[in-house]
């Protein structure tokens, strides 16, 4: 057992990495120790730790951009503070050390023959928030895959390290449904061969890949690679070959999916690469092609995204949504915001944010697509965003929705 004990002190902020990337063993010796250490500020992002809410010490406060996975049940203990930022602002945040990064636990491949430990899948803010944490933690795991181009951590620069063998977390995820695929194939009607995507996850995400089957020399260039991404690329549809940078090269952050996906990885032309380019708007810039492909709770009448709270609840979670869809809409091709057209009974289209926290300003979404259709927005007044909006909603919320339009306008 690593005795975080001789180098963790009251005050101290730790981060570790997230998703299929989370070193569990050492995240739970962290917490095992916790009580005798604290209090702590600790950071990670999508965590499957079930638990977190119950190990954690009464006397320590997570700190996360958004209430993902277990995360959300800490929200309920007030345990979670919650940092409203896009995802490219994280890098900074961590230089500016206004976020935890005393310590970083980090789950590596074996090094190599020149002591060097691959970050395979686990690339995404962890490589960002390296460079300005003086102790490192390391997992080192002999099923994390070796992937080339990975960014390298020598051995020698981590404090203590544990080993293991053990499988990567896979991702749980509901299966796409009749409205996934609805949605979905109204969206892959906007994008074109040669097109460079970022694709949201999820159900919806991953019908829309499923969608994408007929098309042709797709790029993609996200925050995580999923299964989809895998099997466009057996059938030949994403080869990367019109991309503006990193031609014939999916670029991600991170994967998150199944065992094939994890197996196969290092055979597949994927870069990963740290959030301070997967994200950032210079790079981005450079994708004359891109579409950005985004989810939303509710949308409103002028084509406003809800995508932070949900039943009164502040998750956060902004991730890259507005990171892509601002660069798709200004200096690459179409901004793409989907969402079901109703949810618990309600219309999801409304005509003003139930939840008042706007996400991504109507400015930055081009399109707006549900199963009843797509609402072309790019380039169109407020009246007629509104009749747009009105026509994709749920057909039995139209006529209340026109007339909060008639009553409001006059």
């Amino acid at each position: 057992m690593i005795p975080f004990d001789e180098w963790l002190r009251p005050g101290m902020g730790v981060w570790w990495s997230q998703a299929a990337a989370e070193p569990r063993p050492l995240v739970d010796r962290l917490l095992e120790q916790a009580p005798g250490l604290g209090p702590l500020r600790l950071f990670t992002g999508l965590s499957w730790n079930d638990q977190l809410a119950h190990s954690i010490s009464p006397a320590d406060m997570m700190v996360s951009y958004g209430g993902l996975g277990a995360l959300r049940e800490l929200g309920a203990t007030d345990q979670l503070d919650v940092v409203p930022c896009h995802y490219s602002a994280l890098p900074r945040m961590f230089a500016e050390h206004r976020l935890p990064c005393d310590a970083g636990l980090l789950q590596v491949a074996p090094p190599d023959r020149d002591g060097m430990c691959s970050l395979g899948i686990g690339v995404d803010y962890m490589a960002d928030a390296i460079e300005h944490t003086s102790l490192l933690f390391a997992e080192i795991n002999r099923q994390m895959p070796v992937v080339p181009g990975s960014p390298r951590v020598p051995l020698s620069r981590f404090t203590a390290t544990i080993e293991t063998d053990r499988p990567l977390q896979e991702e749980d995820r509901r299966p796409a449904g009749d409205l996934d695929r609805a949605i979905a194939g109204h969206i892959a009607t906007l994008i074109d061969d040669g097109d460079t995507i970022q694709v949201g996850i999820g159900s919806t995400g991953a019908a829309v890949f499923d969608a994408l089957s007929g098309h042709k020399d797709l790029g993609i260039h996200t925050g995580m690679v999923t299964d989809g991404v895998l099997r466009l690329i057996e059938k030949g549809v994403v080869t990367g070959a019109r991309k503006q940078i990193d031609v014939g090269m999916a670029v991600a952050g991170t994967a998150l999916g199944s065992a094939e996906l994890y197996e196969r990885i290092s055979e597949l032309p994927v870069s990963f690469r740290p959030t301070s380019y997967t994200h950032t708007p210079p790079v981005l810039s450079r994708l004359s092609s891109l579409v950005a492909v985004n989810f939303a709770i509710e949308v409103d009448l002028t084509g406003q995204v809800g995508a932070e709270m949900s039943r009164g609840t502040y998750l956060g979670a902004v991730g890259g949504q507005v990171d892509f869809a601002r660069a798709a809409a200004l200096t690459g091709k179409r901004s793409i915001v989907a969402l079901r057209s109703t949810m618990r009974g309600q219309s999801s289209i409304k005509f003003a944010l139930d939840e008042g926290v706007v996400t991504t300003a109507r400015a930055d979404v081009d399109c707006v697509v549900t199963e009843h259709g797509v609402a072309h927005l790019r380039g169109q007044p407020l009246a007629e965003r509104r009749r747009r909006l009105i026509d994709v909603a749920a057909p039995e919320f139209r006529d209340a929705l026109a007339r909060a339009v008639q009553s409001a306008t006059g």
